[in-house]
C-alpha cells in the first residue's frame, strides 16, 4: 500500500449542517457552520472504510495544529490535490471532536474572502450546503484506510433538484458565463450594500440555471 490524496464528499442530506450565527458590539454577523465532516465505520460511496479509532487519531491532529495557532483553511468546491489555492478560501475550521464512530465540525465563514461571500449569500438564500474532507493515507485491498490524516474540510453544494447536477459550486461557475461578474460582486459587497443585494439575486439566478441545464 501507498499514502494517496482522500477526499470525501458528504452531502447535506447526511452531514446534517446547522447554521449558526454570532454578531459583534457593531452587529456584524459571523456565519458558522457545523455538522459531519467524514462518516466513520461505514463504506462510503467511494468504497472505502474510515476506522473509528483512525478518524478519532485524526481530529486530535487536527485540534492540535489549531491548539498551536495554525489556520486549517478550506475553499468552496473540492480540489484533487492538497494545495490550499488562498484565492479560493471561504472558510476556516475551529475545531473538530468526535461523536460515536464520525468527525463533527465547525467552521467560520470568512466573508471578507470572496469566496466566503459567495456561500454567506447562499445560505441566506436557503441553499443547503455539503462538505468535502481532504486528507491522506492508505487503502488496503477491502478498502479500510489507515494512517488517515485530515489536511482540510472543504464546502460543496448540491441543488434541492434530485439527478440535478452532482457538482460542487465553484465547479460549476468556472464554467459560467457570468462568473466574473458573481466574483467581482463578492467583492464589492464587502463594502457596499447594493452589491451585495445584487449579489444574492446573481446567485439565485446561478442555481436556477444550474438546475435547468
Amino acid at each position: 500500500m501507498s499514502e494517496q490524496v482522500l477526499i470525501e464528499t458528504i452531502m447535506p442530506d447526511i452531514a446534517g449542517l446547522t447554521v449558526q450565527e454570532s454578531s459583534d458590539s457593531s452587529n456584524k454577523k459571523t456565519y458558522y457552520m457545523e455538522g459531519i465532516f467524514i462518516q466513520g465505520d461505514v463504506k462510503n460511496h467511494n468504497g472505502r472504510v474510515y476506522p473509528k479509532h483512525e478518524i478519532d487519531r485524526a481530529v486530535k491532529s487536527l485540534n492540535e495544529r489549531i491548539q498551536k495557532g495554525l489556520s486549517i483553511l478550506g475553499e468552496v468546491d473540492h480540489p484533487s490535490n492538497l494545495q490550499i489555492n488562498l484565492d479560493r478560501v471561504s472558510h476556516v475550521i475551529t475545531d473538530m471532536r468526535m461523536d460515536g464512530s464520525n468527525g463533527v465540525g465547525r467552521l467560520k465563514i470568512i466573508e471578507e474572502m470572496p469566496m466566503g461571500r459567495i456561500c454567506k449569500t447562499l445560505l441566506e438564500s436557503g441553499i443547503k450546503l455539503g462538505v468535502s474532507s481532504r486528507g491522506t493515507g492508505e487503502v488496503d485491498y477491502s478498502g479500510n484506510v489507515k494512517g488517515f490524516d485530515i489536511v482540510t474540510v472543504d464546502i460543496v453544494a448540491q441543488p434541492s433538484a434530485p439527478d440535478a447536477y452532482p457538482k460542487a459550486v465553484m465547479e460549476a461557475l468556472e464554467h459560467y458565463k457570468k462568473s466574473n461578474m458573481i466574483i467581482d460582486l463578492a467583492t464589492a459587497s464587502q463594502h457596499d450594500p447594493l452589491a451585495e443585494k445584487y449579489l444574492k439575486k446573481a446567485i439565485i439566478t446561478f442555481i436556477d440555471d444550474l438546475k435547468i441545464n
